[in-house]
């Protein structure tokens, strides 16, 4: 791709069939906002669950793997990482849509910025529960396991966890579900990136600190969600006038 295209970052949009909005403005983005950018990155939660990539069977799976093909159509190139909702997210699915699998986390060097790009979730070491179980998850005996079920297996423990996670976030659950300062400054010391892009958390943000003198940079994705109160949504901008966050079209 040309060095001097921008490069686009979203995450988290947790499509769905049942947010219509939200998956009109990834259409557009998509077709319009990204017809000038040398790659997109989604860097996980795409899909609100992600099962195994035999849901690519379904209708909707097809629709948002289609538009997403239409990317590479156009010359742009398509990285996609593995959220928390959809650590199931293989290759299959990936080949459907034109794009490479990125591993979690990966190091992007571009417009003379050395970026640590990551989903976000492995930076949370508070919530020791979830690392649990993010570890068995991600292992290879783990996601075997999980695809040796029936697809409708799976589809019904994906309903019980969306559900458990939108009814048990108290304040003291938020806490512990950030990242850690000592996650984030040990990412930046194995990396030996500068600038670090992830999402995740929900809380969108720019965080500008110092690590043994050395200034470095840590943005949070926006969100996306334009069915349920007041929208969300927006993405990061990479190019030769740095990196910035924008609003959705």
């Amino acid at each position: 791709m040309p060095a001097s295209r921008p490069l686009l970052f979203i995450s988290d949009l947790h499509l769905s069939e049942s947010i219509p909005k939200t998956v009109a403005a990834f259409e557009r983005f998509i077709a319009v906002t990204a017809s000038d950018a040398g790659a997109v990155y989604i860097l996980g939660d795409l899909f609100e669950y992600w099962i195994g990539d035999d849901m690519l069977g379904t209708p909707f799976a097809q629709h948002v793997a289609a538009t997403l093909r239409s990317l590479s159509s156009r010359g742009i190139a398509l990285y996609l990482m593995q959220g928390n909702r959809d650590f199931l997210l293989g290759e299959r699915f990936a080949r459907a849509a034109g794009g490479t699998l990125l591993p979690d986390p990966f190091v992007l060097d571009a417009f003379e910025r050395r970026i640590v790009l990551a989903h976000g979730d492995a930076l949370c070491t508070a919530d020791i529960g979830y690392q649990r179980f993010r570890r068995v998850s991600h292992s290879a005996a783990g996601r075997c396991f999980f695809l040796s079920w029936p697809l409708k297996w799976r589809l019904a423990l994906a309903a019980r966890m969306r559900d458990r996670s939108q009814t048990t976030w108290t304040p003291e659950r938020m806490a512990i579900a950030d990242v850690t300062p000592d996650a984030v400054a040990k990412l930046f010391a194995s990396s030996g990136a500068t600038t670090m892009i992830h999402g995740h958390t929900h809380l969108p943000a720019t965080h500008r600190m110092h690590i043994d003198r050395v200034p470095i940079e840590r943005w949070v994705i926006p969100d996306w969600d334009l069915d349920h109160g007041a929208p969300r949504g927006g993405y990061l901008r990479l190019d030769a006038h740095g990196l910035a966050q924008r609003p959705l079209d």
